[in-house]
C-alpha cells in the first residue's frame, strides 16, 4: 500500500514491486500517488493493482478531449517513473478512437529541462496532457506561463500524480482540468478490505478447483514475525480470476489479464479560485465511470483566462503547408510578373514548385521573379482554398510536391502526394486525387465535389475525306439494286422493245438495202443510252425508233432524274472533313487487354504513380507490362 499520507517514495515501490516480481511473489497494490510505475515482464502478470491505471487515466483524459472537440494536443511528462506507459497508453487510446473520433498527436516531449518546452512554443498545440509529480509540475508550468503556453487559448489536463490535495500551488493556471480518485486514509482502509476479500476469493477458489485436490497450501507456519514458506502453484491466476461484488450501482471487482482493474471511477477536477478568492482549489465537476457507455459527466467549468466559453483548441490563426499537383482546371499553373514577382489578380496565388533543399541560400524576393522557383496557382481548387482560409482565418504556403506523383504504393513505400501525408511532411493536399481503398486506409479525405472515373483519351486525325466517300449517300444494297438490277433491266428492257418494233432493229437488213439512211442501233448502244442518261452525259447517243422502246428510254431518264437529285443532295454531306480515332469499349477491350492478339499493337500508356497506373497493374498485368515501353514517351496513339 502506497498512499499521499504513508509516503511518496516512487523509488521504493517501484523496488519492492520489482524485487517480489523477481522473486514470484504475487502482490496486491494501490499506488496512490503513482499509478503509473514501470512494469516489468517479470512482475506484470504477479501484480494486482487497486487502484486506478494508468490506461484508465489517460482514457478519461482524452474523454474530456472528445467532449469539446479537441481533436489535436501534445503529451508532456517529466521522467516521473512510467512516463513511457503513460505516452504508450495515450497512443493506444488514441488507435481505438479513430473509428469515432479522429485524435492527433502533434507533441509528446519529456521535459529535462525548461527549454524543452520551446517545442510547444512552434507547434500549433492548445491543449496539453501532462504527467509529472506535483514539484515537477510546478516547475513545467512556470517555465510555460513564461513561454506565453498559459491562458485562455490554453487547457492543460494533468494526472493524478499532480494533483495531490484540494489546495493547489498558485503557479499553477486557472481552468486546469485533471483526473483524481480518493487517495485518503479512509480509502486506504476500504483497499485493505478489498484486497483481503480478493486473497481469500483466490484462495477458495484454489481449493475447489478440483485440479488442486489433495494439494495443501502449507501456511500454517507463516507469521510477520516468523520464518516459514508457502506456495502453490499458479496462484496468480486464481487471484487476478477473482470477481468481488462492487458498491451500490458499480460493477463487480474484476481484472484484466495484465492484473489492472476492469472497471474504474474517476473525479474530473477544476481548477479554480477558492470561495474567499484567496487562493486556487481542486474542485469536482465531474465523475467519470469506464463501464458507462457515455462515461464522462461534468457540471460547470472555470475555464482559462475566466472565460466563459471553453478554448477552441487549435491556434486562433494558424498557418498550413499546403502541397498541390498541378491539374487543369483545379489547379493551374503560370508564370508570375517578372518584374514585381506578384500574381495578378486573374492567376491566382503564388505557389512554390521548387524543392526543399533547392531553396536554401535563396533571396525570396528574387526567387518571386523566378519561374523555376515559384509560379502562380489558379483554377477552382484554389478558389476554394482562398475562401476556407477567409472563412476560418488561416495562412498557408503552397509547394508543389518535390518527385511529381500523384501517390502510389511503390516497393511497400507510398510516394507523392499521399508520402507527404503520411510522413506529415505536410498538413493537407490539395488536388484532383482519386479515392481508393488503399489511399483511405492511410490519410483522410474530404466529401468528393466531383465524381471523374477513369476515362480513356485518343487521339484524333482531322481534315481527312474518305477515299469511298462518294458511295456514301446510298448503301451497298442501294449500289447493288441501280448497277446490277436497274441498269440491266432498264438496257434489255430498251433493247427487246427496239429489236420487237416494226421500225426498230429487226428492219435494219431492209433498210441498209434501200436508200435510206443506215439505222444504226444494238445492244451495246443501249447500254451507251442508259449511262449517258443515268449521268446526264452530253454525248452522241443513237435513240431507238420505237415507241415503246422509247418510252422506256424516257422512264429511265426520268429515274435517273430523281436518282441523281438524291445522290446530290446527300453527297456533299459525306464529303465534309471528319475526325477519325480508335473506338473502344473500356479497359476490357481486347485491343487493351492482349495487346499483342493485334497486328500491329496498339501503342498507349496513362500517368505513372497514378490510381489509374495502380488499378491497372493490380488486376490487368499483361496489360500493364505491355503499356511500361510507352509511358512518358511520344510513341502513344
Amino acid at each position: 500500500m502506497n498512499n499521499e499520507q504513508f509516503g511518496h517514495s516512487t523509488a521504493s515501490a517501484q523496488y519492492f514491486l520489482q524485487l517480489a516480481g523477481y522473486l514470484g511473489i504475487p502482490v496486491i497494490s494501490w499506488n496512490a500517488d503513482n499509478s503509473g510505475l514501470e512494469r516489468r515482464a517479470s512482475q506484470s502478470t504477479l501484480q494486482l493493482q487497486l487502484a486506478p491505471s494508468i490506461e484508465h487515466q489517460s482514457a478519461a483524459m482524452l474523454s474530456i478531449l472528445e467532449r469539446y472537440k479537441w481533436h489535436q494536443f501534445s503529451v508532456v511528462t517529466s521522467q516521473i517513473a512510467g512516463h513511457d506507459d503513460f505516452v504508450q497508453a495515450v497512443r493506444e487510446r488514441v488507435a481505438e478512437m479513430q473509428d469515432h473520433f479522429k485524435f492527433t498527436i502533434l507533441n509528446a516531449i519529456v521535459v529535462t529541462r525548461t527549454s524543452d518546452l520551446m517545442e510547444l512554443v512552434n507547434s500549433e498545440a492548445r491543449v496539453m496532457l501532462l504527467y509529472a509529480t506535483q514539484t515537477e509540475a510546478i516547475t513545467i508550468l512556470r517555465a510555460a506561463e513564461d513561454l506565453k503556453l498559459t491562458g485562455e487559448n490554453y487547457v492543460w489536463v494533468v494526472s493524478q500524480s499532480v494533483i495531490e490535495k484540494k489546495d493547489a500551488h498558485p503557479q499553477f493556471p486557472i481552468g486546469m482540468l485533471g483526473v483524481h480518485f480518493d487517495t485518503s486514509s479512509a480509502a486506504l482502509m476500504s483497499e485493505i478490505s478489498n484486497a483481503i476479500k480478493i486473497y481469500g476469493y483466490g484462495v477458495e477458489a484454489y481449493v475447489s478447483d478440483p485440479a488442486n485436490r489433495g494439494k495443501k497450501l502449507n501456511t500454517q507456519s507463516l507469521s510477520c514475525e516468523d520464518e516459514g514458506r508457502g506456495r502453490w502453484d499458479n496462484g496468480e491466476l486464481y487471484l487476478r480470476n477473482v470477481s468481488i461484488e462492487g458498491d451500490l450501482n458499480k460493477p463487480n471487482i474484476e481484472f484484466t489479464a495484465d492484473g489492472d482493474l476492469k472497471s474504474a471511477e474517476l473525479k474530473i477536477m477544476n481548477l479554480r479560485p477558492s470561495a474567499n478568492n484567496k487562493n486556487l482549489v481542486w474542485e469536482e465537476i465531474g465523475v467519470w465511470k469506464s463501464w458507462e457507455t457515455q462515461k464522462l459527466d461534468i457540471r460547470d467549468i472555470a475555464w482559462p483566462g475566466n472565460s466563459h466559453a471553453p478554448p477552441q483548441g487549435v491556434p486562433e490563426k494558424f498557418h498550413l503547408k499546403i502541397t498541390f499537383l498541378e491539374e487543369a482546371p483545379y489547379i493551374n499553373l503560370s508564370p508570375a510578373d517578372p518584374v514585381s514577382g506578384k500574381c495578378l489578380m486573374d492567376r491566382g496565388v503564388l505557389c512554390r514548385v521548387a524543392a526543399d533543399h533547392e531553396m536554401a541560400d535563396i533571396d525570396v524576393g528574387q526567387a518571386h521573379r523566378n519561374g523555376s522557383f515559384y509560379q502562380c496557382c489558379s483554377g477552382f481548387c484554389i478558389d476554394l482554398l482562398e475562401k476556407f482560409a477567409e472563412e476560418l482565418g488561416f495562412t498557408y504556403e503552397l509547394v508543389r510536391v518535390e518527385d511529381g506523383k500523384w501517390g502510389t504504393l511503390e516497393n511497400g513505400k507510398w510516394n507523392g502526394l499521399i508520402a507527404d501525408l503520411v510522413n506529415r511532411k505536410t498538413d493537407m493536399v490539395l488536388t484532383s486525387l482519386m479515392i481508393n481503398t488503399e489511399r483511405e486506409a492511410v490519410v483522410d479525405f474530404s466529401e468528393p465535389f466531383m465524381e471523374t472515373g477513369i476515362a480513356i483519351v485518343v487521339a484524333k486525325r482531322t481534315g481527312i475525306i474518305s477515299p469511298t466517300a462518294f458511295l456514301e449517300p446510298f448503301d451497298t444494297a442501294s449500289w447493288m439494286l441501280v448497277g446490277i438490277v436497274a441498269i440491266q433491266a432498264a438496257t434489255f428492257m430498251i433493247f427487246l422493245f427496239e429489236w420487237l418494233s416494226p421500225s426498230g432493229y429487226d428492219m435494219k437488213l431492209y433498210l441498209q438495202n434501200t436508200n435510206v439512211t443506215p439505222y444504226r442501233f444494238s445492244l451495246f448502244r443501249t447500254y451507251w443510252l442508259v449511262w449517258a442518261v443515268l449521268f446526264q452525259a452530253a454525248v452522241h447517243v443513237d435513240s431507238p425508233r420505237g415507241f415503246t422502246s422509247r418510252f422506256m428510254t424516257n422512264v429511265w431518264a426520268l429515274f435517273a432524274v430523281v436518282f441523281l437529285a438524291i445522290y446530290t443532295a446527300n453527297l456533299a454531306a459525306f464529303m465534309i472533313t471528319r475526325e477519325e480515332f480508335h473506338e473502344f469499349t473500356g479497359l476490357n477491350d481486347s485491343r487493351l487487354v492482349h495487346p499483342y492478339s493485334h497486328k500491329p499493337s496498339f501503342k498507349f500508356g496513362t500517368i505513372p504513380y497514378s490510381h489509374t497506373d495502380s488499378t491497372i497493374n493490380k488486376y490487368f498485368k499483361e496489360m500493364h507490362y505491355y503499356m511500361k515501353q510507352y509511358v512518358n514517351t511520344n510513341r502513344i496513339s
